[in-house]
């Protein structure tokens, strides 16, 4: 007998599950005490089409990841088009990406921002960015076990 578990990726479509893919972070960090969570209100700013300016030039897609029913991972699609514009690329970002530590969730997270930016015309894929350059951006590869100084993202070593 094979048990096959299988990954649904949503599109985050209401403020709920706006809520629940800002909380995924928090759920995932809790009791990591090398992780500084960010403040709730600044990432719902951020997130929000009618608070963030950027959506002036950008356009974005959340996706949250699901397995058995339980929220097992986030990530967001991003188009700068003035980025695009200015450096004549065809890109789709991705940022806020976290997981917990199973591959098929960040392939099938990583393959949703692709699908999403193929289908907006972009050609290439780069990340961990923000909509802009002064937002979080890159992603730990060693550190692990030790509170940061700046206000970047954390992830767990398994990333």
């Amino acid at each position: 007998m094979y048990l096959c578990i299988v990954i649904v990726i949503k599109t985050v479509t209401t403020r709920q599950q706006l809520e629940r893919f800002i909380q995924f972070y928090y759920d995932l960090y809790r009791g990591n005490e090398f992780a500084v969570p960010y403040l709730y209100s600044d990432e719902m700013a951020t997130l929000r089409r009618d608070k963030n300016p950027s959506f002036e030039c950008c356009e974005a897609e959340y996706f949250l990841a699901y397995k058995d029913g339980r929220t097992v991972g986030r990530v967001a699609a991003i188009i700068n088009h003035r980025a695009n514009e200015r450096w004549n690329r065809q890109q789709v970002r991705f940022g806020w990406l976290d997981f917990i530590d199973d591959i098929e969730v960040s392939t099938a997270l990583l393959k949703a921002v692709e699908d999403w930016g193929r289908q907006k015309g972009m050609k290439e894929i780069a990340g961990p960015l923000g909509f802009i350059d002064t937002d979080r951006e890159g992603m730990l590869i060693e550190g692990f076990d030790q509170l940061s100084t700046m206000y970047i993202n954390y992830n767990y070593p398994y990333y």
